[in-house]
């Protein structure tokens, strides 16, 4: 397949400069997430208060983040982003001036940290509801979530190998003023951006009723119901193996910040090599099977990342962790977005946001007290077997799954009578079950 069809999304003169905004500002969000995790474990040496950091950096996008998904269907996403992006630029800048003026304390990171997340809570539905805004044509979406993941990946894979430099040779102050300063890019990008403005259409003046609705609309269809479960279960059991990572890199692989670097980076390489999969795929058809595979291949990393001893075995079972980690999301995030509503896609990725980011600081909480009692390794163990539970629950619902999902694909245009037919013909040559 050629460049030309990898990069199809490219096509679209407001995506081009989203995703070159973001590019940059998402190294230096990496950059600030590494040196944050490393300056409160130099701060604390606790791995439980890393565990609270992680909860009061994430429990208010759980609380909040369902009223902002009405917030972006009622109001302009575009505006919604700018300001989130704003705000982020001020908190970075807060934090660089705490740190570098030697006036850091645990309780400020936590302050921040909640602002940060209420930033976040706003950020995320007006994000991923303002993709469709950006890319005129559903059939290219799936490329254009790939892509993101793909600069997601990029970044993550380039942000923490600097930090790790920059922490281990001038702190952590310099990671944080280069992720203000990044900012500007994606401001930069967001204002030269021309979104044509969209039809708001309230059925009603009730924030709750709104809310309720996109509820209802979410977990009475099967499909988007089964999606978001698996994503909070892998959010709560799987994603805080983020949050142990100071530890494995200093008490178990006997490294500094730059192991943490390294750890971190090995996931963004996997990560990156499954984005760049998701957007090679032609079609958002067929995705569904991905997401039990993809989220059992990161259970299997996390159970053999927490028996590892060695620092270059640890790596490649990062590298395996970003791989599984990305497909599972971007698959479930292109099959939300195919499916769902117009009027009702904020709220709904609202929902995907708190099942996939809001859950995650009950995960950390949890996995902080786990590893204070039980240890990191045993703690990522468990998790890892918890991860490959949900992805073979997720299978066994997957062929009921599908049927829901094709008559929305047969009505868009994504699969035709002939394709649906064929795989029809495919599942009744197979053995029944007992």
């Amino acid at each position: 397949m050629s460049i030309k069809f990898f990069l199809r999304a490219f096509q679209y003169r407001n995506y081009r400069l989203f995703w070159f905004g973001q590019s940059i500002s998402l190294i230096g969000t990496w950059m600030q997430g590494i040196a944050m995790s490393w300056l409160v474990y130099r701060l604390t040496g606790s791995a439980f208060l890393l565990g609270i950091v992680g909860f009061a950096g994430q429990l208010p996008a759980f609380i909040l983040t369902p009223f902002a998904g009405v917030v972006a269907d009622r109001f302009n996403r575009h505006h919604i982003l700018i300001i989130t992006q704003i705000l982020s630029m001020i908190q970075a800048f807060i934090l660089a001036l705490l740190v570098m003026t030697g006036n850091i304390h645990i309780w400020y990171i936590i302050f921040l940290s909640v602002f940060f997340s209420i930033i976040t809570a706003f950020d995320i539905p007006a994000r991923g509801s303002l993709l469709v805004e950006m890319v005129r044509k559903k059939e290219d979406l799936g490329n254009a979530i790939a892509l993101n993941s793909a600069m997601f990946n990029s970044a993550r894979l380039i942000g923490p190998v600097i930090a790790g430099v920059l922490i281990a040779n001038v702190g952590e102050g310099l990671c944080f003023l280069i992720n203000a300063i990044s900012y500007l890019a994606v401001i930069a990008a967001l204002f030269l951006m021309k979104i044509s403005p969209r039809e708001v259409k309230m059925q009603n003046k009730y924030v709750f009723q709104d809310l309720k609705d996109g509820f209802i609309y979410a977990f009475s269809f099967a499909p988007i119901r089964i999606i978001i479960l698996l994503l909070a279960l892998v959010s709560l059991m799987g994603m805080p193996y983020t949050v142990l990572m100071p530890v494995f890199a200093k008490e178990i692989l006997h490294g500094g910040p730059h192991t943490l670097g390294f750890l971190m980076g090995a996931a963004g390489v996997g990560a990156l090599i499954g984005a760049i999969y998701m957007a090679f795929l032609k079609s958002v058809f067929g995705q569904a099977k991905i997401i039990p595979l993809a989220a059992g291949v990161f259970g299997i990393g996390l159970i053999l990342f927490s028996l590892s001893r060695f620092l270059w075995i640890s790596l490649l079972l990062m590298l395996l962790i970003g791989l599984g980690m990305i497909m599972q999301m971007a698959s479930s995030a292109t099959i939300l977005q195919t499916i769902i509503d117009d009027d009702k896609r904020g709220r709904v990725m609202s929902i995907y946001a708190m099942a996939f980011i809001g859950i995650a600081p009950f995960g950390s909480l949890l996995a902080g007290s786990l590893a204070g009692k039980l240890g990191a390794q045993n703690t990522l163990f468990a998790s890892g077997c918890l991860v490959i539970l949900g992805a073979i629950l997720f299978a066994i619902k997957l062929p009921a799954l599908r049927k829901e999902i094709h008559p929305i694909y047969l009505k868009m245009g994504i699969i035709s009578e002939a394709a649906l037919g064929i795989e029809t013909i495919e599942e009744l040559s197979m053995p029944p079950e007992n």
